[in-house]
């Protein structure tokens, strides 16, 4: 049973009476679909709409909210949300000393060595749990790292900086991580417009190569021209957030896309329901 330790975790408590409907008011997730036992994506927005804190969220009992999210922005995360704390009846708290511990494979093995799993929503067809405690080494990281890519999953950090990405973007209206039937939270205007617009064209695609891809924050080139920017890499494999309709442009013409002298090829994630641009459109997008 492979798993790995995140020692780049936190988690972040929000509890309390009103803990809900302070949450279901500010963040993308829609808390009303949120099951026990499955953590899912989400993001705090700018005004602007763009990923100002993105994180995992769980239910951690009655009336309490567990937000896993990266340890060097959990502080910050904190803050923000007392922000909007206002009258709110909610206690926010960072969990000291808290592990994260990620495990794919057989679920029944990894609850026999750590606490009770929870489900990764993000990974729409292979399983993956969470766990928060236990874990004796590192496990495998490279491995977590090989598998997050090879299912599309972009994180902060590693393949695009807060501030810079819509929730389209990262595909979090795809995992599950926008709620776009709920009410108004945070920067829900401009994600709803650019859902029913359909506007959105950067998103995440898999990079492959036939050797070992560049660092990344390497631009993705079509002709010298920027289509996108390479983010996590395991070997010939990396995720890249790109503009799909200039890739798409690229493949009509048969042009070769390189991240620097590196050939590469493009592809959506094999569970995604976005698809590349069906019309015509030239070098520059739409």
């Amino acid at each position: 049973m492979p798993f790995a330790q995140l020692k780049d975790r936190a988690l972040v408590s929000v509890s309390g009476p009103d803990a809900e409907h302070f949450l279901q008011n500010i963040l993308t997730t829609d808390l009303d679909t949120l099951a026990a036992g499955e953590a899912r994506p989400g993001a705090l927005l700018t005004p602007q709409g763009k990923i100002l804190f993105d994180f995992l969220i769980s239910r951690a009992g009655e009336n309490t909210f567990r937000l896993e999210c990266r340890s060097d922005i959990a502080d910050d995360f904190m803050r923000r949300l007392m922000l909007y704390k206002l009258r709110a009846k909610v206690e926010i708290a960072k969990t000291d000393q808290a592990l994260v511990t990620v495990a794919w494979g057989d679920d029944s093995t990894a609850s026999q060595l750590y606490s009770t799993p929870i489900a990764d929503a993000r990974f729409l067809d292979v399983a993956v749990s969470r766990f928060h405690g236990g874990g004796a080494d590192d496990g495998d990281l490279p491995g977590w790292q090989a598998l997050r890519i090879a299912h599309g999953i972009a994180e902060s950090g590693s393949d695009y900086q807060l501030g810079d990405a819509f929730p389209h973007d990262v595909l979090l209206d795809e995992t599950g991580g926008v709620g776009l039937r709920k009410g108004c939270y945070v920067g829900q205007e401009v994600v709803s417009r650019m859902q029913h617009r359909g506007t959105a064209r950067r998103r995440v695609l898999i990079v492959s190569a036939e050797r070992p891809l560049p660092a990344p924050g390497t631009e993705l080139t079509v002709a010298g021209r920027p289509v996108g920017t390479l983010g996590s890499t395991a070997g010939t494999t990396g995720l890249a957030i790109a503009r799909i309709d200039r890739v798409k442009a690229a493949l009509d013409a048969g042009q070769p896309i390189m991240a620097d002298d590196v050939l590469v090829s493009l592809t959506i994630p094999a569970w995604a329901k976005f698809t590349f641009p069906q019309e015509p459109v030239g070098a520059e997008g739409a």
